[in-house]
């Protein structure tokens, strides 16, 4: 099959070998699959992964054997395989599995390719009044549902997310649907048109946000991003990081107990209220949807993603 696979470099691999599922695992052939700041991470080193890339995908199932159900339905997959069996799982922490593989992140291969390979219990059927187009945004819209399965948000909070890439667009819009004072502090201001049709803040200007945050969503993918959170929230108020950096960040961890900050790690997240998200137009995506390309461009796809202010591209598949 063709994949896009990492050893080192990033090449289009038009002979690698088909998956062969495992007990309990489904063969599903992708049809869309987007490219996110994960991936672009990864190929500069981090996680250390080799293999094929990606993981936000839609496909359909081709192969079952003891579900047979499944068989020639759309799916989207969670992407932690856990094994289901450790004190970790049994306690319904299945992400956090220590034995868990991810796909397209660490020790499995990933949805840049004809086909994958994923447990039956990550995979979720999917309505048929819901698109490719849109389906493929799953995934990081669970992620960022994640927060607020992870703490309260208050109508009455001020809220702010950091960052006008992919997720934190998806971000806000998950949040403004508490009914907070949500402002989106980005760098391009043509992203903040149709945000603002939907009645979110946009700036470009950190000074049009006064201090005293209750709650930033750190999501620029940048080593400052955490900096420019620490100064907008309130003592005793909320940063949830939603970036994942290569390499350390060097904080200030005595500031961040004077002001008694309750810092957040935030990543993957529930696929069941993401997909109703998008079944029901609560969330748009489809501003999200920057450019196509056919897997056999991958490596043009990853060039145009790596661009500043690039949103989402995805790569058709199938």
């Amino acid at each position: 099959m063709r994949a896009l696979v990492l050893n080192n470099e990033l090449k289009l691999n038009r002979e690698y070998p088909t998956p062969n599922p495992r007990a309990g695992e489904a063969l599903i052939q992708v049809t869309q699959a987007g490219i996110c700041a994960t991936d672009l991470e990864i190929v500069r080193g981090y996680m250390g992964f080799h293999g094929v890339l990606g993981h936000e995908f839609v496909g359909i199932v081709e192969q079952a054997i003891d579900r047979p159900d499944l068989v020639g339905c759309r799916v989207a997959g969670e992407i932690n395989a856990a094994c289901r069996q450790c004190e970790i799982c049994q306690a319904g922490r299945p992400t956090h599995c220590p034995f868990r593989s991810v796909l397209g992140i660490s020790g499995r291969d990933g949805a840049f390719a004809d086909y994958l390979c994923l447990p039956y219990q990550n995979l979720h059927p999917l309505p048929h009044s819901l698109p490719d187009e849109q389906a493929v945004f799953i995934e990081p819209l669970a992620a960022a549902c994640e927060i607020t399965q992870q703490i309260t948000v208050k109508p009455t909070d001020r809220v702010v997310v950091i960052g006008d890439g992919k997720l934190g667009l998806l971000c806000a819009q998950v949040l403004f649907l508490t009914g907070c004072s949500m402002t989106l502090l980005g760098r391009h201001p043509e992203k903040g048109h149709w945000l603002q049709e939907r009645g979110i803040t946009f700036t470009t200007s950190v000074s049009d946000i006064p201090a005293g945050v209750d709650l930033v969503v750190e999501a620029t993918g940048q080593p400052d991003g955490f900096t420019l959170a620490h100064q907008l929230v309130r003592p005793r108020g909320t940063i949830v990081l939603k970036s994942t950096y290569h390499g350390n960040l060097n904080l200030n961890m005595s500031k961040l107990v004077v002001d008694e900050i309750s810092l957040i790690g935030s990543r993957c997240g529930p696929f069941s209220p993401a997909i109703r998200l998008l079944v029901q137009g609560l969330v748009q995506v489809g501003p999200l949807a920057q450019s196509q390309y056919s897997l056999d461009d991958g490596l043009q796809a990853f060039e145009h993603a790596a661009r500043k202010g690039a949103l989402k591209v995805i790569l058709r598949i199938a």
